[in-house]
């Protein structure tokens, strides 16, 4: 029998129907969120977890091979053959480390970093517009519920997290 989540949580305002709600607008959010930057790399042959290694190695050059494992969380065969298929397009490069050369090292090339930026500019846009209608406090409240799904283990990985929080502006932490 599924617990009473009213009386569980909180019993203000929480109810399974908030829940549902909340899953099917997730759900449809990241189908469209999602959606151009999928027809873009299908038009390369590529595909959703090209696109999440593209950004996550854009947002942190010189990431290991290791850390963008840890990030994914997907198999070490499945981040090969995406990393290969990368490399062999020209958008990633990789290097051994300057300390340990066993660690691998990647970066976007040039072909890389324009892609990264193609797909990004149509989210951007999305989230753009949806910031500006929502407005400052309903972008902080919209971080946090984000923040409280993502599992404590990855959310020192943000940069919400880190110690010295970015300056705001109108309420919004500043993007560089």
């Amino acid at each position: 029998m599924m617990a009473d989540l009213k009386t569980a949580v909180n019993p203000i305002f929480l109810s399974e129907e908030d829940l549902r709600r909340g899953i099917e607008l997730l759900f449809f959010a990241y189908r469209d969120f999602t959606g151009e930057p999928d027809r873009q790399l299908a038009e390369l042959g590529l595909g959703r977890a090209h696109h999440r290694a593209i950004y996550f190695i854009g947002r942190n050059p010189s990431l290991t091979v290791s850390q963008l494992l840890s990030i994914l969380k997907i198999t070490k065969q499945s981040l090969s053959r995406v990393l290969q298929e990368l490399m062999a397009e020209d958008y990633v490069v990789q290097t051994p480390g300057q300390t340990d050369r066993r660690e691998r090292r990647l970066k976007l090339t040039a072909r890389g970093e324009s892609l990264e930026q193609l797909l990004t500019e149509g989210q951007r846009r999305r989230l753009g517009r949806a910031y500006a209608q929502a407005g400052p406090q309903a972008v902080e409240a919209f971080h946090q519920v984000l923040l409280s799904v993502i599992d404590d283990a990855d959310r020192p990985r943000l940069p919400e997290e880190e110690a010295s929080p970015a300056p705001r502006r109108n309420g919004l932490r500043a993007t560089g």
